[in-house]
């Protein structure tokens, strides 16, 4: 059976169970490495927000009445539904979004274990037993916080939104996603059919494409209790600051420029090796990518010269015609300003030692050796692929580099000496380390989010976070009798 079928979405947005029309401009859905339209869907508006919260409220309180196995079932049916329509769900990954055929397999994968660990949120303890001075008992309850708001970006965007949308649903609450109009499909459409064919009753999902109105919206509708954002961190600022105003907590999974340090006693083809998968998977178009190299100095000339050959013998090209290492970044204005970081760098100074050029869309992964510390392909996020890289003469310098600028997601540190690793790490401000591994990874039971400008900690993983993330704490008493006040 067909799970994504275009002429069903044709021109239309999801609302209280129906594919039916939005209220805004019709978005084409275009494959990067051929410009071909692979479909169209609907576009939401504001109105949409608005209309599809009010039935969502009514949605969400018949959810949250019933009996937990009832929810958990349904993300299990999800789950596997995950896994058995793996092939096609990630041919569209692969076409819509440019990601190479493992990146789309894992992809998947991820999403049907963040539907498993959802599914065993409804049967988690919800509370806990207060000491109370009073003859009554005392309870923290952990309660639905009602509507929440999805809000998830175009490069992964089957993981970057499931994270959010899975454990939401378990814990009682009903979804808007917006996901980005870009990869609408593999973002949004593929979650509405997954969940449609998994039970789930009508007006719990719902799918608003669109762009920064229907976003605002969102954030300022007054019945959206909750908003989980993944995006820029100049994005991420707009909606938190937004979301301050009207009162409502924002979970923000920003920008990143990760740094990866490789100690004096590392193996320098191993430290390679994990450079290049944490600098050039899915052309550098992840959070946790590796922007900054940092390698002790009697390694330096050495890691360069390896790392840069590594990155001229890779194939770049179409995903969904070759076997290619990568694909295509996601639009021109992603690539262009991939283009201008590197050339400004260049004219400051750092040193081209591999890539540098493009083709339409594809751009080669690209090394710079010794950037002056300011140069923007080093101090800033590039979502690209592009490794900027530092030598350093100590420990003390590494956690100086390591720790400076604004980002604090993903850290991964390379050493023989694995105690001398985790040591050094905890001098460096990071949501998430990795010692003897880059700095790309995510596991669905596990903690994920950064510090400082990469987000506002770990809102995403694991039962404690996610409990955190999509309830609210209210504290209940109860007497055998009424109890007796002196005035």
């Amino acid at each position: 059976m067909t799970l994504i079928d275009p002429t069903v979405f044709d021109t239309k947005i999801y609302l209280d169970g129906a594919w039916v029309q939005g209220a805004g401009e019709p978005i084409d859905v275009v494959e990067p490495a051929t410009g071909e339209t692979l479909g169209r869907l609907g576009g939401a508006s504001p109105e949409d927000v608005s209309r599809a919260t009010q039935t969502a409220l009514v949605a969400q309180r018949e959810w949250a009445a019933l009996p937990h196995t009832e929810r958990a079932a349904v993300l299990h049916r999800a789950a596997d539904l995950w896994d058995r329509h793996a092939e096609e769900i990630g041919a569209w990954n692969t076409r819509e979004v440019g990601a190479i055929g493992p990146m789309a397999a894992f992809a998947v994968r991820v999403a049907a274990a963040e539907c498993r660990e959802a599914g065993a949120l409804p049967s988690h303890p919800l509370g806990e037993i207060l000491a109370t001075e009073k003859p009554r008992l005392s309870m923290a309850q952990r309660v639905p916080v009602g509507v929440v708001g999805v809000i998830s970006p175009f490069n992964v965007p089957i993981i970057l939104g499931l994270r959010a949308i899975a454990p939401a649903l378990a814990l009682g609450n009903a979804v808007l996603l917006k996901p980005d109009p870009r990869t609408a499909v593999t973002g949004g459409v593929t979650m509405v059919r997954i969940f449609e064919e998994a039970g789930l009753p009508a007006g719990l999902l719902q799918l608003l494409p669109g762009g920064a109105d229907v976003g605002e919206a969102l954030v300022t509708e007054p019945d959206v209790s909750v908003i989980a954002f993944t995006g820029s961190t100049a994005a991420g600022r707009s909606v938190g600051e937004l979301a301050g105003r009207h009162l409502k907590r924002a979970h923000l999974e920003l920008g990143g420029n990760s740094a990866f340090v490789v100690l004096d006693d590392a193996d320098v083809d191993r430290a390679v090796n994990l450079a290049t998968w944490g600098a050039f998977l899915h052309q550098g178009q992840i959070c946790m990518t590796i922007g900054r190299h940092l390698v002790h100095e009697s390694l330096y000339e050495e890691y360069v010269e390896k790392l840069s050959a590594k990155a001229d013998s890779m194939v770049v090209g179409d995903p969904s015609a070759d076997q290619v290492h990568l694909g295509p970044v996601i639009d021109e204005g992603q690539r262009d300003r991939i283009v201008d970081l590197v050339e400004r760098s260049v004219e400051m100074g750092a040193d081209l030692r591999a890539g540098g050029t493009h083709d339409g869309l594809f751009v080669r992964p690209t090394v710079l050796a010794s950037p002056p510390l300011d140069a923007p392909a080093y101090c800033d996020e590039v979502f690209g692929p592009v490794a900027s890289v530092v030598p350093f003469a100590n420990d003390d310098e590494a956690v100086k580099l390591a720790g400076a600028g604004q980002y604090g997601l993903s850290l991964g540190v390379v050493t023989s000496q694995a105690m001398r690793g985790l040591a050094l790490a905890e001098r460096i401000p990071s949501g998430i380390v990795h010692i003897n591994d880059q700095t790309v990874d995510d596991e669905a039971n596990s903690p994920f989010g950064g510090v400082g400008a990469s987000g506002t900690g770990s809102r995403h993983g694991g039962a404690a976070a996610n409990i955190e993330a999509f309830t609210e704490t209210r504290w209940v008493t109860m007497r055998a009798e009424p109890g007796e006040y002196p005035l």
